[in-house]
């Protein structure tokens, strides 16, 4: 987890830095963090769009310009052709219903997470897609 939290550190989001790695027997497969598109303007540069929408952390997530971390590291598998099938996703933060369904259908089967995230929809799709969740104690408890 500790290493998830230092990719989270890369993150140019101004308000939620978040990183996720694929793990398949003990070996770090693909990293990722949240930000925008590649060659495209970071929100540390052009300001949140959220924030100046008002949208409600959890919903809408449509409405900003940067992918998750989770989405990232599923991204970054494929785009090097690094099968990521019954890999474990470490991430900083609870996925969202998006990453969640992404996380199912790349075959990840198990995720390991630190903090809660305000998605409902993501924890239920998790159960249903058997992915095995586990929660971590907040760091220091």
């Amino acid at each position: 987890m500790s290493i998830a939290e230092n990719v989270a550190r890369r993150s140019t989001c101004l308000r939620r830095r978040v990183g996720a790695i694929l793990v398949v027997d003990r070996q770090i497969l693909a990293t990722g963090y949240n930000g925008a598109p590649s060659g495209v303007p970071h929100c540390s540069e052009t300001g949140c769009l959220r924030e100046q929408m008002a949208v409600p952390p959890g919903e809408r997530h449509e409405l900003c310009r940067g992918l998750h971390a989770e989405q990232n590291a599923i991204i970054q598998a494929a785009r090097h052709g690094t099968r990521i099938d019954g890999a474990a996703l470490y991430t900083t933060h609870h996925p969202c219903s998006m990453c969640a369904k992404m996380a199912i259908n790349a075959g990840i089967g198990r995720i390991v997470c630190r903090q809660d995230y305000p998605d409902d929809l993501g924890k239920a799709l998790l159960g249903l897609g058997r992915v095995t969740l586990e929660v971590l104690p907040p760091e220091g408890a």
